[in-house]
């Protein structure tokens, strides 16, 4: 069967860089670009030439890429020709196959904004692609602010499109800037415009995310004739964000009526490389990934309750919409107070354990885990420690060393220079077998440095020396670092969560609970380890 193309403009690089706290380095947008390229998006808009150093930087220095790299800016200004505007030629000097320009489609935008007639806009535009066309690249035409322009004045909003379309540009698309239109106007519009004569395969759509409806209004776009859609990974972007590629893109290629109707240039191997993406922009900004987002999230395929495990249990799609492999996840049957025996056998054979359904050590984990969730300790998320839990029920946990002691210490006081710092020493006495390891580590930071704190010292003590376990660990890193207070008042209780991940691309999550902040969060650090060691098959030191 024929099916028609759907073009992926991504604007990470540029919209996603405009993120309230997002600041790309070069290297970053290297690294960002590579990522996007092999997710097999069609281009990539790399930022604005000429608006600033980095962006400058990175086109001087683009990696060779599958897709169309695209630079972005805006049209000519008045009072000048587009042979002799500045702002353009920088554009165009950045030797891009590709160039987008922002320009005005509000009326009102026109005359505030801009401040000139609505005629001059008009010719400003017709003149700007021109002279890109002229020059032999692929012209895209961003019409800032459409769809408010078109409900403004239709015939206006119409007419820049048409300006642009008339000289060449390949691509009209559809700007929805405030992020306020709603799907059902955005079919209605995107039709229009195809009415006026401007064929579907010359749209596109781009939409923000402020009333939550962004890949909403992009697939209604679809369905309405557009065939170009932007957006960004995980949503980056000014404001509540652009349209979150990580959304749409299975969606398009997984879920009817668009997988049977169009195709991309996703293929279903890179599909599985959507969560790997995902995680790797997290990782450049150091942001902790959305539990709850869609197809990629840590949540996104977890069944908590016992009737759904069950369930899951006999046939994965009586509660999944759709295979979490596709999109690079994966199943999580958590352990928590509304577990049942199904959640618990589905839970210990996803970890390798494989328990007969009549074995009473069941009724044991499952008080124990109710128990302890009864005194602050939460299993749903925390799913190493659980794991921990369940082989010690079993008497399949390995006792890989004992923590004799440790001592904690935090200084706040003046250096040499005046400046106030944090000094945090964490001394930790392990056993390991016939050996006896003491492990010293100091952090001398400023009360800005949240991250360099006493349990962070207490962490590097405790993995600084592990003997001949050490090699298992090295590749092994703390990503996230969560405080609940459970209870208020004096005897109020803490409990850390702890997110790891290795060298290996796993991440897992352990949990402490304790009266005392820093013993929880020991509690969740020797877990962590101890799971690595137990995944990894290290041997029990003699």
């Amino acid at each position: 069967m024929t099916t028609e193309r759907l073009h992926l403009y991504d604007t990470t690089l540029r919209d996603g860089a405009q993120t309230q706290g997002v600041q790309f380095t070069t290297p970053e947008k290297i690294r960002i670009a590579q990522v996007l390229d092999a997710l097999g998006v069609d281009v990539i808009e790399g930022g604005w030439p000429g608006a600033n150093p980095t962006d400058s930087d990175f086109f001087a220095t683009a990696p060779a890429t599958r897709a169309t790299m695209a630079a972005f800016g805006m049209t000519k200004r008045s009072g000048r020709s587009a042979q002799n505007d500045d702002v353009l030629a920088a554009v165009l000097n950045a030797g891009t196959p590709a160039v987008t320009l922002v320009g005005k489609s509000h009326e009102f935008h026109v005359r505030t904004a801009l401040g000139v007639p609505l005629d001059e806009n008009l010719d400003n535009i017709r003149a700007s692609f021109a002279h890109v066309v002229a020059s032999g690249r692929e012209a895209i035409f961003d019409a800032e602010h459409f769809f408010d322009g078109y409900r403004a004045d239709p015939a206006y909003a119409l007419a820049c499109l048409h300006a642009a379309f008339s000289e060449g540009a390949r691509w009209i698309v559809l700007c929805d800037t405030n992020g306020g239109t709603l799907p059902g106007e955005v079919a209605r519009t995107v039709e229009a415009v195809i009415a006026s004569g401007i064929p579907g395969p010359h749209l596109g759509i781009h939409t923000h995310d402020d009333t939550g409806h962004a890949v909403a209004n992009s697939l209604a776009a679809i369905e309405a004739g557009a065939r170009q859609i932007q957006g960004t990974l995980n949503g980056l972007g000014e404001r509540c964000g652009n349209a979150n590629l990580v959304t749409l893109i299975p969606t398009l290629l997984l879920k009817e009526p668009f997988a049977s109707r169009f195709h991309t240039g996703v293929t279903e191997d890179a599909l599985r490389g959507l969560l790997k993406a995902s995680r790797t922009l997290d990782d450049i900004l150091n942001r902790v990934p959305a539990r709850q987002a869609p197809y990629v999230g840590g949540s996104a395929f977890a069944h908590k309750a016992g009737l759904h495990a069950s369930a899951i249990a006999k046939d994965p799609t009586t509660y999944e919409h759709v295979d979490p492999a596709r999109v690079g996840n994966e199943r999580i049957i958590p352990m928590s107070n509304q577990a049942g025996q199904s959640n618990l056998r589905s839970r210990l054979h996803d970890a390798g354990i494989e328990v007969a359904p009549a074995d009473p050590r069941l009724s044991l984990i499952l008080t124990s885990v109710k128990d302890r969730e009864s005194r602050g300790y939460a299993y749903d998320t925390a799913q190493a420690s659980f794991e921990l839990l369940a082989r010690r029920e079993l008497g399949l946990l390995p006792r890989y060393f004992d923590v004799d002691r440790y001592r904690v210490i935090s200084e706040r006081r003046r250096n040499a220079k005046g400046h106030i710092v944090t000094v945090s020493e964490a001394v930790v006495t392990v056993q390991i077998g016939a050996r006896r390891i003491t492990s010293f580590h100091e952090n001398v930071h400023t009360p800005e440095e949240a991250d360099q704190g006493p349990v962070h010292a207490l962490s590097r003590a405790l993995a600084a020396d592990l003997g001949e376990l050490q090699g298992y660990i090295d590749d092994m890193r703390l990503t996230d670092f969560a405080v609940r207070i459970t209870d208020g008042g004096t005897e109020a209780v803490t409990r850390v969560v702890i997110d790891s991940e290795d060298g290996q691309g796993r991440q897992w999550t352990t949990v402490g609970v304790s009266a005392n902040i820093i013993d929880a969060s020991f509690d969740a650090l020797i877990d962590a380890i101890t799971w690595k060691l137990v995944r990894d098959r290290a041997p029990v030191p003699a």
